[in-house]
């Protein structure tokens, strides 16, 4: 069954909330902190080894409740449950949304058009699992004789970005393997990457659903003719593997069937990196800990599914969200993690997000007259100080932040890891509450410029009240970095309900590319 097709501003509680606002948009987080020594406790909650605080929003227990009160008049409870049990929610391409099987360790089954699709997905890990083995302890050989010492995966969008980012963050863990990414179709991008590496030990995952995807099937053909310059077609067997459902035009390619993983119409790419799409994660971590990547983010479907929306931490996350974009026309939002390893997942989250939200028609097919997906950007602390966050200090635009940290290194360097967490606390401190007239004018006595008082004064003074969460981890591991993710997916899909619009097409990407293939042919 599809979705309810619920418009949200002509809700009840939308009107509520819309009235609500008009005394909602004068708050100030240091009032609000004042009358309510509590705060932080009552608007903040735990799962596992993970803390959520959410306090320094713009927020009061009335706005959480009519925006639980939202969730409720749309649906919510009954798209999730959809979403799960394999209906085809995304309706304009006539398929379901399950991602989250692909992490699910339960026996329970789970079915499409009356199949259960758990055992190809319980054979689809044995499968990455044994060939991941392989390779990772040398009894893979290439064409002469030596074990694999190079990865390249090779696809683009959600077939590149998600394992990119993965293997990126959780680079810590890496084996012996080294992994390179190839996505644009820029050639000088693919000749840095072909200097890096020999034909004789690196293996090749091309990865698309359809294995006609121009910028991957052009970017295999001319790694694979440059392979050939030094072994022969016979042994692109040794080197070439595939993750695809076309079978045909794999093979056509040249790789063998034994090398070809499967994909299923039921995941959509920018949510694939959980399946074989993620076999360079594996290839690079090994595939005990691809597993806790995927239990971490079980976890959090679970949490999800279960958890009533006042405790459940996707639903409260993007619940805020909304409230910016929709009432105070906040344009975008940032994404803040306090770890270099997570140095790519902002770049993951702007196509998460906004290929997925980025609609202006509803599931009606009715042109909307509100606001849906926001702008996601950002980068890591504490460079991100020491580059754009002076816009959000002294500039005057509103923009919540989502920084993410973690109160243990990898490295126990801890000296560097205790200033790395007084910044990450200290910069929501100063957006919440700033620095008022009265503490300018003291700083300038005690520093001994009262003769620059009249002169510098309104250049220290910061407004503060700008909104923020904080999403604390013990560690960055594979599953905390699972949870974390996986937050991220349902809060997308709680935005897209609630703005009652398809979350899981994107045919605005596919026109570009038509047009870009109209382009060559009139070259």
């Amino acid at each position: 069954m599809p979705l309810l097709n619920i418009k949200p501003t002509q809700t009840a509680t939308w009107k509520k909330l819309a009235n609500h606002f008009n005394e909602a948009k004068n708050y100030e987080l240091r009032e609000l902190f004042r009358e309510n020594k509590n705060r932080e406790e009552e608007l903040s909650f735990s799962l596992d080894e993970l803390f959520v605080d959410y306090s320094k929003n713009r927020i009061t227990k009335e706005t959480i409740n009519l925006l639980l009160s939202l969730a409720e008049e749309v649906e919510l409870k009954d798209a999730i449950e959809k979403y799960f049990s394999g209906d085809k929610i995304n309706v304009t391409e006539n398929r379901a949304v399950l991602h989250t099987a692909l992490r699910s360790s339960s026996d329970n089954p789970i079915f499409i058009d009356g199949k259960d699709v758990k055992p190809q997905i319980q054979s689809a890990l044995r499968k990455m699992k044994a060939f991941s083995n392989k390779v990772i302890s040398g009894k893979w050989k290439g064409y002469t004789g030596k074990p694999i010492t190079d990865i390249v995966n090779i696809g683009i969008g959600g077939s590149d970005l998600g394992p990119n980012m993965v293997v990126e963050a959780l680079r810590f863990y890496k084996n012996k393997l080294n992994t390179h990414f190839v996505s644009n179709i820029d050639g000088d991008h693919i000749s840095e990457i072909l200097k890096k590496i020999s034909p004789e030990t690196t293996l090749f995952i091309v990865v698309s659903k359809s294995f006609t995807t121009q910028e991957t099937i052009n970017n295999a053909n001319t790694i694979r003719d440059w392979f050939l310059k030094s072994a022969t077609v016979f042994d692109v067997s040794k080197h070439f593997i595939a993750v695809s459902c076309n079978i045909n035009a794999v093979d056509n390619f040249g790789i063998d069937k034994k090398n070809i993983f499967p994909m299923w119409d039921w995941v959509g790419g920018r949510f694939s990196l959980w399946s074989t799409v993620g076999l360079s994660i594996c290839l690079a971590i090994g595939f005990d800990n691809f597993k806790e990547l995927l239990k971490g983010a079980e976890k959090v479907d679970n949490h999800f599914r279960n958890t009533s929306f006042d405790k459940n931490i996707p639903v409260i996350l993007a619940l805020i969200s909304v409230w910016y974009n929709n009432f105070f026309g906040a344009e975008t939002e940032m994404i803040l993690p306090y770890s270099e390893y997570l140095e790519k997942f902002p770049a993951y989250l702007q196509q998460v997000a906004m290929e997925s939200n980025g609609k202006n028609v509803d599931r009606d097919g009715d042109e909307v007259d509100y606001q849906t997906g926001t702008i996601v950007w950002g980068g890591t602390g504490v460079n991100s100080q020491h580059a754009f966050m002076q816009l959000l200090h002294h500039g005057t635009k509103l923009i919540p932040v989502d920084f993410i940290g973690f109160k243990e290194s990898l490295h126990n360097l801890e000296d560097h890891h205790e200033k790395l967490t007084a910044n990450y606390f200290a910069q929501q401190e100063a957006l919440a509450f700033g620095k008022t007239k009265e503490d300018a004018h003291l700083d300038l006595k005690i520093n001994n410029e009262s003769n620059k008082i009249s002169k510098l004064l309104p250049y220290k003074v910061f407004k503060g009240n700008q909104p923020s969460n904080s999403i604390l981890f013990d560690k960055l591991t594979p599953f905390s970095l699972g949870m974390l993710i996986a937050i991220y997916e349902h809060k997308i899909f709680t935005q897209g309900v609630i703005w009652n619009i398809y979350s899981f097409d994107q045919f605005g990407v596919e026109l570009g590319k038509e047009l870009a293939q109209k382009n060559v042919y009139c070259l």
